[in-house]
């Protein structure tokens, strides 16, 4: 025990000259394995791995652990406080005791690593510090709890699993939000009331899209006519862009364009230089919002909300416009908005046009440090949170009041009269559930509320499921082999990325602004030769040598 205590403070030792990040610490949880009938829970309808092995079984004896959340922004609700986490208290035995970071997370994590003082479940980005505590060994290993226990393995399937390796070839973070069919709200709202007024023009290619800005500027000349998502962030910007290249993967994020089996110079792009003229002629010609690299959030939406703009795109456009709609109905039957299928240069193919992206493991990871006392019984908790019967409760709360009972199905739930009518109290719910939720299963949500919806009349229906089902799911590219390509920011190729970072924002502002096309050429080749005198092709060889690698885990061969 001594000696094991000792490997670990040499160990947090090591981590803290690497300049690691956040976690917590003090766990408490037993367990009593039982093998349960397989026809007691639809969870369980899954072969188990190998003959005769046992599982956790929740709610047999209580389990308790430490949960800490890597993000100074992030405050675990009080468990047991709201109905989902009560029910589960109650029923499942489980209690999860929050370690807050505070204003701090990188000094929080740093401190709980020196003092050898590690939390059962780190909740952490998959980057830097999530790979640093693995290489330092303080996590434990999830693939024999992958192969035992059903809901992830199903759920995410074995492409995602396997991408979510890590270079050992081990399993050391549960996903949260993954999905292994397309989701993502990314694309174009329209204001429904100007397009009436202008005779509901089509909208379907960029010279559409161009002359329809044109309109209403000289129509409307208070609104505006294009707005942007943050433009400070691409929102609105690379929007335009997949607009002239089909399959598009967001290449902007990512600084580079495959071609071939190698990433490119993004500055290279015939696509992207297109686009980028493009984009400059609409900011001369005033049909983009002119302050788009200054507005805050609030600006955005306050405008969106107003109905004082024409078309409003970017990464997610549906989380304000979805507010605004009904808001705008409300005062005139006329007004809200409504999505159009993306814009498509013309001669491309308007189904291979992808505006946003999705990957199948999603957001972050919950990971299970070494510190745990029983790290199978706390995987099994969160496998039950990610399956069926702990999504809903997560959603859509303890079965009574916006649900009873199940379809035949024995997963999805029958959504009851207060689903509907009281939305707002559904919603509150949710304000709090989703903060509770770290390992979210993003297709069994999507399916079933989607499902629902569906069912529903057209004056019922929620507007944002309705765009997803009709729009965008249709319309995000599956990005996962780009995922995971940057260096470690503190290293020497890290820094070099974050130099070349600054010269990309800032060519594509001064592009943005240049005041003709010859000009946005010019901006452009300037930005490629700095980038190449400040490393660009090494950042590039290196961001092949992962998304190559990134190929390989996907088909299982690594």
């Amino acid at each position: 025990m001594k000696a094991k205590k000792s490997l670990f403070l040499l160990l947090a030792l090591l981590l803290m000259t690497t300049s690691l990040l956040t976690a917590c610490s003090d766990s408490s949880s037993t367990s009593t394995n039982t093998k349960p009938n397989p026809n007691s829970n639809p969870d369980h309808n899954v072969e188990v791995g190998t003959i005769n092995e046992t599982l956790y079984e929740l709610g047999q004896d209580p389990l308790e652990f430490t949960f800490y959340g890597h993000y100074s922004s992030y405050t675990m609700p009080p468990w047991g406080a709201d109905a989902g986490s009560k029910w589960i208290q109650e029923n499942k035995k489980v209690t999860v005791k929050p370690i807050y970071a505070g204003n701090d997370a990188a000094a929080k994590l740093n401190t709980m690593i020196a003092t050898n003082n590690l939390p059962d479940v780190i909740w952490i980005d998959r980057a830097a510090d999530f790979d640093r505590l693995r290489e330092a060994g303080l996590l434990v290993s999830l693939d024999d709890y992958v192969e035992k226990y059903p809901n992830l393995k199903q759920w995410l399937g074995d492409e995602g699993i396997n991408i979510l390796r890590a270079e050992d070839g081990h399993l050391y973070g549960f996903p949260n939000w993954y999905a292994n069919r397309p989701f993502g709200n990314a694309g174009y709202v329209v204001n429904r009331k100007i397009h009436k007024a202008l005779g509901e023009p089509k909208l379907e290619t960029t010279e559409d899209l161009y002359q329809y800005l044109k309109l209403v500027k000289d129509k409307f000349p208070s609104v505006i006519p294009y707005q942007p998502g943050l433009a400070a962030d691409g929102q609105g910007i690379d929007t335009l862009y997949s607009a002239f290249k089909e399959n598009d993967h967001k290449y902007p994020g990512m600084r580079a364009v495959p071609t071939g089996d190698r990433l490119t110079s993004i500055y290279s792009d015939p696509a992207y230089i297109e686009a980028m003229k493009y984009t400059s002629k609409l900011f001369r010609e005033k049909l983009i919002s002119q302050d788009s690299f200054t507005q805050t959030l609030d600006q955005i939406t306050e405008t969106v909300m107003s109905g004082n703009v024409a078309v409003f795109a970017g990464a997610s456009p549906t989380d304000i416009a979805s507010k605004a709609h009904p808001e705008l109905v409300k005062n005139d039957p006329d007004g809200g908005y409504f999505m159009i299928w993306p814009i498509h240069k013309e001669g491309l193919d308007k189904n291979k046009i992808f505006p946003g992206t999705y990957t199948t493991l999603g957001w972050n990871v919950a990971a299970i440090t070494k510190a745990a006392e029983d790290p199978e019984a706390i995987f099994a908790f969160l496998d039950w949170y990610t399956g069926p019967e702990g999504q809903t409760i997560n959603f859509w709360g303890p079965e009574g009041k916006y649900w009873k009972g199940l379809k035949e199905d024995g997963i999805t739930p029958i959504f009851t009269e207060d689903y509907i009518m009281d939305a707002a109290g559904l919603l509150e719910y949710q304000g709090v559930s989703s903060k509770l939720m770290w390992v979210g299963n993003t297709v069994f949500a999507d399916v079933t509320k989607a499902e629902f919806d569906a069912t529903l009349p057209a004056d019922q229906r929620n507007w944002t499921t309705k765009w997803q089902h009709d729009i965008t799911w249709k319309t995000q590219a599956n990005a996962t082999e780009f995922i995971n390509l940057s260096p470690v920011p503190n290293s020497d190729l890290g820094m070099t990325a974050k130099r070349l970072d600054e010269i990309y924002l800032q060519a594509r502002a001064e592009a943005i602004y240049a005041q003709s096309d010859e000009e946005v050429e010019a901006i452009l080749k300037k930005a490629e030769t700095a980038s190449m005198a400040a490393g660009y092709q090494q950042l590039l060889d290196y961001k092949t040598e992962r998304w190559q690698a990134n190929k390989k885990k996907m088909a299982g061969k690594s």
